[in-house]
């Protein structure tokens, strides 16, 4: 099978964020997607830029085609000007995490289509279950012959970027013991999780028409790997991160993901070899981010060499320094480190149950102002 990916000739940026709608009052999930919608789109200039999803509780905004993270994070800025007030009118906000404290999965509804139907109907109860979400980041690649190296080599930094999005702890009011949730119970999906490492772009279309044959898939959209490759874009996609609650950590990992894609390319062309982790150390890393998050202790090589996980993001920014310059993004590559500084997340969300007696209201109620302070 053929698959034609049409290569970027610049490293541009697209970003998408999932949104949960929750109850002003309730503060439960609000299945009033298709409401808002009717408010929102009027307002917008491009009505594409605000997307549904599997569940009517949820909304993604989604930038265009971005050359800077300043002009992603200003595009995404300007559909939530819209969205925003859509959602006062309604009584609804906007809710920012990997999952939400105490909503029930039962009570919530599915979008209309054929594709959402389709995916419950095989998946059933973990299909069902998937009361997630999270950010996408991607990247313009030049040719395809470097998409899967280039992608293998990305997942030496999987813990590093679900470490810092980490916003997932509690699930059916009942705190997991980990930072995100999310990220395991979303490759319980059976084309979700860690991407397969090719060397080569053909055993990835000998892979992708094995699927098609053997009925797991209908479309190629349908592997929803970690990391994939989005061969009718020319990018790479990373699908590894949390939701997150604030423009500014949307940045922070925006920056992240571009620094890392074009500084490995750039390597790649140049005739290096990237290094890779066993796949055994990268399914490793990943359990370990997702449980211990920011505390994570890494593997960082092939020869098992392990590392706290925030002592390693601090040599990465400062490695990444000079692409983040050429990129545009100095500003929001050293925000990354403000993360551990501030606490992620799913810390700042424990911090606060903690505060009101484990009263998960409070929760909800301190990411929907997290959001609503950082738009301002």
């Amino acid at each position: 099978m053929r698959i034609d990916f049409h290569g970027s000739p610049e490293p541009t940026l697209g970003v998408e964020w999932e949104l949960a709608l929750v109850d002003r009052r309730t503060r439960d999930l609000r299945n009033d997607a298709t409401h808002l919608f009717a408010r929102a789109k009027p307002r917008l200039a491009d009505p594409g830029k605000l997307h549904k999803e599997l569940l009517r509780n949820t909304v993604e905004v989604v930038s265009g085609i971005c050359h800077t993270v300043g002009e992603a994070m200003d595009d995404v800025r300007g559909t939530l000007e819209a969205v925003v007030p859509a959602g006062d009118e309604l009584d609804i906000d906007l809710y920012g995490a990997g999952t939400h404290p105490f909503a029930s999965w039962t009570v919530q509804q599915l979008s209309e289509g054929h594709r959402y139907e389709e995916l419950i109907n095989r998946t059933q109860w973990w299909g069902r279950q998937m009361l997630i979400w999270g950010v996408h980041v991607h990247v313009g690649l030049p040719v395809q012959e470097r998409v899967m190296p280039v992608l293998s080599a990305l997942l030496n930094y999987h813990p590093h970027l679900q470490a810092l999005s980490a916003s997932s702890p509690v699930w059916a009011g009942v705190d997991t013991g980990y930072a995100s949730n999310r990220a395991l119970m979303f490759q319980q999906l059976p084309t979700a999780g860690l991407p397969f490492q090719f060397a080569t772009w053909a055993e990835y279309e000998s892979f992708v028409q094995d699927q098609m044959t053997t009925g797991v898939i209908d479309e190629q959209n349908e592997i929803r790997w970690d990391v994939r490759p989005a061969a009718h874009l020319g990018t790479i996609e990373n699908r590894i991160c949390d939701g997150v609650s604030t423009l500014t950590e949307l940045a922070a990992l925006t920056a992240l993901t571009h620094c890392l894609v074009v500084d490995l390319d750039a390597r790649l062309a140049a005739g290096e070899e990237l290094p890779t982790l066993p796949p055994w150390h990268v399914q490793e890393n990943k359990w370990r981010a997702a449980r211990y998050g920011l505390d994570a202790i890494i593997i960082t090589d092939a020869a098992s060499h392990e590392r706290l996980v925030t002592d390693d993001l601090t040599d990465l920014v400062e490695r990444l320094a000079p692409v983040a310059e050429r990129l545009g993004c100095s500003a929001e590559l050293a925000s990354v480190l403000e993360v551990p500084r501030r606490g992620a997340s799913y810390q700042r969300q424990r911090a606060v149950a903690a505060e009101h007696d484990n009263d998960l209201v409070a929760v909800v109620d301190s990411v929907v102002r997290e959001l609503r302070s950082s738009l301002q």
